[in-house]
Parts: C-alpha cells; structure tokens; sequence
C-alpha cells in the first residue's frame, strides 16, 4: 500500500518545460491542456497531458516524443503587450489631465487642444495594436527546448497550494 502512495506522489511532481535558454516559458503539469503540432504534420493535436517522460509527452493515450513536435500553442504575453498597455494609459490620462487643468484649475469651459488631442489619439492609435497582438504559439528549435522536469531540477516549481490562489 505504501509503495502506491509514493508512486502517485512522484508522478505529480513531474512538469513539462518550455526553455528559451534558461528561462521557462511554459510549464505544465499532468492534466493542463495540450495544443501542438507535429514536424511534417499541418493538424493541430488538442489534448491534455496524461503522463511524462524523459524523452516524451502522453497525451490522452498517445506517446509522443520531444523531438517529433515542432510548436507547442499557447498565449504569451511580451514586452510590446506591456508598452502598449503603458501608451493607451499614457494616452488617456494625458488628454484627462489637460482637461482637469483647462476646466478646475484655469477655469476655463471644455475645449479640445488640437495638440493635446492629437498626442492622445496617437498614443492610443499606437498602443492598442501592441497591447492586442501577442504571440499564439512557439516553435522548438535551437533556441526553445522542452523538457521534463522533476524535484531537484533548477527548473522544477513546486506546486502552489490552489487555496492559497482565492482572490
């Protein structure tokens, strides 16, 4: 009975990687969702992870070996999301600004500065593509890898407890 509790508890611990050199840019667990796509293949495979093992992934009941998928999918966020964020707020809060201090502080009616206004639209112009369009999906190569990992590896992160997650 002892020998099954231990085997269940290393197989949790298992987690799959997604490097960029040494930087973890996907992690999943068994269970997580799975969305790839396979070197020579053009249909996407969308399952979940069953298992891992040093050299391969089992989705649903399917072996498939690390060096047999060429991108993984998942939504990533980047830098530009983030410069895009900070220039629609930028935006925004300049043209509010300029008319808190048109109307409160000056006293003036409401008028639309033709500069002010043309900053404003700009930043947002530019800012909300960038905010919007990130990156769907990863394709392994010399720079991404994947890989399993296990307790004691430099990339292993234990799991959080899911109650400490409420908001």
């Amino acid at each position: 009975m002892l020998i099954g509790f231990a085997s269940r508890e290393a197989y949790a611990q298992k987690q799959l990687v997604l490097l960029k050199g040494q930087k973890v840019i996907l992690r999943l667990y068994p269970g997580d969702d799975l969305e790839l796509k396979l070197k020579g293949s053009e249909d996407k495979i969308y399952s979940y992870v069953n298992n891992l093992f040093d050299t391969a992934v089992m989705a649903h009941q399917t072996i498939i070996p690390f060096s047999k998928i060429d991108r993984f999918y998942f939504v990533r966020p980047n830098f530009m999301n983030k410069v895009g964020k900070a220039l629609i707020i930028g935006g925004v809060g300049y043209f509010v600004i300029d008319q808190l201090n048109t109307v409160i502080v000056q006293g003036n009616d409401v008028n639309f500065d033709e500069n002010v206004t043309r900053t404003s639209i700009a930043m947002v112009a530019v800012g909300l593509p960038m905010m919007l369009i990130k990156k769907k999906s990863q394709k392994l190569g010399v720079k991404y890898r994947v890989l399993t990992v296990e307790k004691g590896s430099p990339f292993y992160l234990p799991e959080l407890n899911q109650s400490i997650l409420v908001n």
